[in-house]
């Protein structure tokens, strides 16, 4: 994962920047008497998450092809058009075939979720059980009030937790996976897309206990790695909600409960053999544990006892 902080007061420097993250970028006008950026973003491939303060008057544009573009700009003195259509000051936005401008006086905060469209098609693919789905956005305004604020509190929530160092975005860890996951899905339920129609539909409902049993024995053995509901979907041969039917009707829990309570086991384990107390957050961690808070309730209420002893 690489992570940028940095201020700047050079328009150049800015528009160079943005461009990095979205090729379609371009900043019309700014007025560089009064620039001032504030950057911070974190990337691994296929994603980025980007925030930054702009103190300017500016004028911008973007208009992205190969990516899922959802952003909020939030200023007093701001406001977002697609096309010829006035965007709610403040929501979040999805891009959606059409260029999208914004302009502000004085600052302005921008947030932005960008996944690749063809890394979030693949993904979407996967949560949907659906191998033809086609990412389309319908709409580039949130569904609603509730929707907006979800998609606040999901770039919030994984914008600290890179920032605390309490996770990290790499899909290639086990709290990596999960975000990018959860990412992506809040991105796509914000906004009226082509995987709401998809999710609608009846899942698969043909599993038999065999592919239960598949799926139990893929997260005994692969819990400690990166994955997924969706990887334990594809390895027991089922879309992924067909596997969540599949547990509700033969078990009383879901797959996503049998995980953590896998993983909460392999914590135990790796706590017992830890030398000292101060590895506890490093263990839980690893096992995708991000709160110790959380985790330490768990593991008292799964074990009867504090992890440090």
């Amino acid at each position: 994962m690489e992570i940028q902080r940095f201020r700047a007061t050079d328009p150049e420097q800015v528009a160079h920047t943005w461009q990095t993250f979205s090729p379609s970028a371009r900043l019309l006008e700014v007025d560089e008497d009064r620039c001032k950026l504030d950057w911070f973003s974190a990337t691994v491939d296929g994603f980025s998450l980007i925030r930054y303060e702009l103190a300017a008057s500016v004028d911008s544009s973007v208009a992205p092809e190969s990516q899922l573009f959802t952003c909020s700009v939030q200023s007093p003195r701001g406001e977002v058009t697609a096309g010829r259509r006035s965007l709610p000051a403040g929501r979040p936005w999805a891009s959606h075939g059409l260029p999208v401008t914004a302009h502000w006086e004085d600052r302005a905060v921008v947030q932005a979720l960008v996944f690749d469209r063809d890394y979030a098609q693949t993904l979407a693919r996967q949560i949907s059980g659906d191998d033809g789905l086609s990412i389309q956005v319908r709409s580039p305004e949130a569904r609603g009030p509730h929707e907006a604020a979800q998609w606040d509190r999901t770039f919030g929530y994984v914008a600290s937790s890179v920032l605390s160092g309490d996770a990290t975005l790499d899909p290639d860890t086990v709290v990596g996976a999960g975000l990018l996951r959860h990412t992506l899905w809040t991105v796509l339920s914000s906004f009226s897309t082509s995987l709401s129609q998809a999710m609608e539909t009846t899942p698969q409902r043909s599993a038999a206990p065999a592919t239960v049993r598949r799926a139990l024995a893929y997260i005994d053995a692969h819990a400690h790695e990166a994955i997924t509901i969706d990887d334990v979907a594809r390895a027991a041969h089922i879309s992924t909600r067909g596997l969540q039917y599949a547990f509700r009707r033969s078990l009383d829990f879901t797959p996503s409960e049998y995980l953590r309570r896998v993983r909460l086991e392999g914590a135990h384990g790796d706590l017992r053999a830890a030398d000292t107390p101060a590895a506890i957050a490093t263990i839980a961690r690893r096992w995708g544990f991000t709160n110790t808070s959380r985790f330490t309730a768990a593991y008292r209420a799964q074990y009867g006892v504090h992890p440090g002893r």
